[in-house]
């Protein structure tokens, strides 16, 4: 690969098995890292190679144990940045604490700010994410931000499939600009959810906008966390008139508390998500497809690494 530094890549412990996959993409061994715990809960990391004018590349998720995730990520960054490495790019496919990207009430934290000033303070160059929650968190890093969209590959999932007569339902209108673009893409009709949400994982459907009598449906979102949007979603699509099969793509499959209960309850055709998180065996039920994430974001990385182009990918 070009560059002045080598390119090197390491990953935490939230989820070894993208890290490894995203290696093996680029062809290169995993970065030399020791990361292990004190006692008291303290994490402790060395890194176990020279980095000295290297340009490194830290993937860390963030999982249902986000406060830890985060924490490590922060150490291994100050670890990298007291070994004068070059660079160092941060890929966080996961973003935590996305949601919390304004103050809906008085007295409330705008936590995802909190979470950028700290990735930037910590010394990170960069960062890589995939389908941020909204687009202003962008906007709270004053470094550059590469926000992928995991789009394409649900895209030419559902081309592989040759599904008739679809249309792509968005759970809200704060999606409907991104279910648009999959709709485009696909050749389906659009469909907006109008929800109200009383508290934190409660929403009410009130009604349907848009034809979805007797279509296909695509039922879209960046993230599955308690599943209570999407379930909720359900009852109003068929009362609106869809007797077909209705399939779900999400990104960021966090399934949480009564998730994996109330998606296998709903009767889904498929619940279609990535591997952006790690996913156990406990979360998993019939129906349940993922699609593996490490070639976008090994390719993101390769792209970063050679200064080419990264929005060419969604082309």
């Amino acid at each position: 690969m070009a560059g002045n530094g080598a390119l090197k890549v390491f990953f935490g412990t939230s989820h070894e098995e993208l890290g490894r996959k995203i290696c093996d993409y680029l062809k290169i061994d995993p970065g030399k890292i020791k990361i292990s715990r004190f006692a008291g809960g303290e994490i402790y990391t060395r890194i176990l190679e020279n980095v000295r004018g290297q340009h490194c590349v830290i993937m860390q998720t963030c999982t249902d144990q986000v406060n830890s995730d985060l924490m490590e990520l922060f150490i291994i960054i100050d670890a990298m940045k007291r070994a004068s490495a070059e660079s160092i790019t941060v890929v966080i496919p996961y973003f935590g604490y996305a949601r919390q990207d304004r103050k809906a009430a008085s007295r409330e934290p705008v936590s995802a700010r909190l979470v950028a000033n700290l990735l930037e303070k910590a010394g990170a160059d960069r960062v890589v994410s995939v389908d941020l929650h909204s687009d202003q968190i962008q906007g709270f890093f004053n470094i550059p931000v590469d926000t992928l969209t995991s789009l394409p590959l649900f895209a030419n999932y559902l081309e592989e499939k040759n599904l008739k007569d679809m249309v792509v339902v968005a759970p809200d209108t704060g999606r409907a600009k991104v279910a648009k673009k999959l709709a485009d893409r696909i050749g389906a009709e659009l469909a907006i959810l109008h929800k109200v949400r009383a508290e934190h994982h409660k929403s009410d459907v009130t009604h349907v906008v848009g034809d979805v009598e007797g279509k296909t449906v695509i039922l879209t979102d960046d993230m599955i966390d308690t599943a209570g949007t999407m379930t909720a979603g359900v009852a109003a699509l068929r009362k609106a008139g869809c007797n077909k099969d209705i399939y779900v793509v999400a990104t960021h499959g966090l399934f949480s508390g009564p998730a994996v209960e109330r998606m296998a309850k709903a009767n889904f055709k498929e619940v279609v998500v990535t591997d952006c998180l790690p996913i156990s065996k406990e979360k998993r039920f019939k129906g349940l497809v993922v699609l593996p994430a490490a070639e976008l974001l090994g390719e993101a990385i390769r792209r970063n690494y050679e200064n080419q182009s990264i929005s060419s990918l969604f082309d």
